[in-house]
């Protein structure tokens, strides 16, 4: 798929498709002599007199309403096809709507295999902005077309189509292109971490894992410097929870240290770490999944994916600040060595912890990880993991939980959620659930009491791992990293790609 841009209008007029808006219109006259206040629908800003009056002529058009997601569609007198999207109330019809909307008008026609797909921009336009209103736009393109099937044996057809923003204003062309590209640098790098959570977990181990993100780097992110830190470099680094659990794999583990730096640097430029959970397949290990629960963990290393997709984009779009991704890989697999239940093993930091759960294998890898990047001095910190189950109990499958030491910071994250329409909410650390996690026998455990706030008690306990009062930020991503069925811009089976364009925001936005 490709987008150009289309001023003049002329382009418009030989798209095969064309997908416009209406919108729902107050009959002034009703209100001003005190009766019912009417509704009738709106096409002003329809820019082809002949649509408009083929559009009033429709048997169908007589009782379009064009309430919010209401549809009609047409045949031109061209042969084109018109998709007219209601809007309700275009003064509340937001961003996100905006996504929505094209994301349904895309698969709703995608059958017919257009080549040439107009959409008019000014009919979209509810936000008075139309940089802002092409980027939702060509977000919900560029979602829209991803797909996985690279192991089917029919694979479908591959569809090469254009998409011609039209009718915006030519003093919006300079801020619409850079939009636009912003857009398809952090799209590409949803998709990229798309492929990596959608990947089997019998391709996808940590070495493989480790591969990939190198050769990605080294083909598309200039000046970003890789160092891979193998088996034997982890055991230098006294990672005692980490090697505890890749202790029954066949294959090694990986961490992943990415470095960036902006092209100025002044003592006032942030420093910030990105660290994600990589556990590219869970078994539970000694604290065996059910069966049913054990599907789908291939996606356990989606922490690790999210946020090398932000730090993959704010290097793309140049941020102003430091950046360090560090990317913690293993599985956690079931042999003769594999940690059992009781045993007791020693944090990077130095601090003993008890094993009660091999399950609970998360934090221990992050713990370790969080220790290690403390050492490189960053501002901040954020950590990425589909840590508990419990948080899609807490928040359902919609919604990312934050946690974290500084509440300044959390609502910065918070801020660059709710601008890009991903839903987040903040659960508490509370001293209680500090000490839930003492140990008997050491200096902690690795679960807390069971049925009893186990995001939150995950969440302290990776705070135990924060040292030089850096400010640290906590995602449990668990409900939110695949299955978003909801969002029409997202496939309904796998990788969601969600959260990354919140920290690509943060990271590009930081001051």
């Amino acid at each position: 798929m490709q987008i150009r841009l289309d001023t003049v209008g002329d382009q418009f007029l030989n798209a095969e498709l064309k997908i416009m808006t209406a919108s729902q219109k107050t009959t002034p006259s009703a209100k001003a002599k005190g009766g019912k206040a009417e509704t009738s629908v709106s096409i002003d800003h329809w820019a082809d007199k002949g649509l408009k009056e083929e559009f009033f002529n429709l048997k169908s058009a007589r009782t379009y309403k064009a309430g919010k997601d209401e549809t009609i569609t047409f045949t031109g007198v061209t042969g084109e096809t018109v998709y007219v999207v209601g809007l309700g109330d275009k003064s509340k019809f937001e961003a996100e709507d905006i996504r929505k909307s094209i994301a349904k008008a895309i698969k709703a026609t995608r059958g017919t295999k257009f080549q040439t797909i107009a959409v008019d921009v000014p009919g979209f336009n509810s936000l008075h902005d139309e940089s802002k209103t092409a980027q939702a736009i060509a977000e919900a393109l560029y979602l829209t077309d991803y797909s996985f099937d690279k192991y089917k044996s029919k694979k479908s057809d591959p569809h090469e189509y254009q998409v011609i923003l039209s009718h915006f204003d030519r003093k919006s062309l300079v801020k619409v292109e850079k939009a636009l590209a912003t857009t398809r640098n952090i799209c590409e790098s949803i998709d990229v971490i798309k492929d990596f959570i959608n990947e089997v977990p019998n391709v996808l181990h940590s070495e493989e894992y480790a591969r990939r993100v190198e050769a990605d780097v080294k083909k598309n992110l200039k000046g970003v410097k890789v160092k891979i830190l193998n088996k034997a470099q982890i055991q230098k680094e006294n990672m005692g929870m980490f090697l505890s659990v890749n202790a029954g794999s066949a294959y090694e583990p990986r961490l992943v240290h990415l470095s960036y730096e902006p092209a100025k640097i002044t003592s006032k430029t942030k420093h910030i770490a990105l660290v994600g959970k990589g556990i590219t397949f869970d078994t539970g290990g000694y604290s065996l999944k059910p069966g049913a629960s054990m599907a789908g963990m291939k996606n356990d290393m989606g922490g690790s994916a999210t946020v090398y997709g932000a730090f993959r984009a704010a290097v793309l779009e140049k941020a102003p600040v430091r950046i360090t991704c560090i990317l913690a890989m293993t599985d956690n697999a079931v042999n003769e060595f594999a940690t059992v239940p009781d045993s007791v093993v020693t944090a990077r930091n130095g601090k003993t912890v008890e094993i009660l759960n091999t399950d609970a294998e998360g934090r221990l890898i992050l713990g370790d990880a969080l220790d290690y990047a403390c050492d490189q001095n960053p501002d901040y910190i954020i950590d990425a993991a589909t840590l508990t189950g419990a948080c899609l109990v807490a928040l359902g499958n919609q919604v990312c939980a934050i946690l974290g030491n500084d509440q300044k910071f959390i609502g910065e994250i918070l801020a660059s959620a709710k601008s890009q329409d991903e839903y987040m909410w903040q659960l508490p650390i509370i001293n209680e659930w500090r000490q839930d996690i003492k140990s008997k026998v050491a200096d902690l455990k690795n679960i807390g009491t069971p049925m009893r706030a186990g995001t939150a008690i995950g969440a302290a306990f990776l705070e135990e791992f924060i040292k030089n009062d850096i400010k640290w930020a906590h995602l449990d991503v668990a409900g939110v990293v695949d299955g978003q069925s909801h969002l029409p811009y997202c496939t309904a089976h796998g990788a969601s790609g969600l959260i990354v364009r919140t920290l690509t925001h943060l990271l590009v936005n930081a001051k």
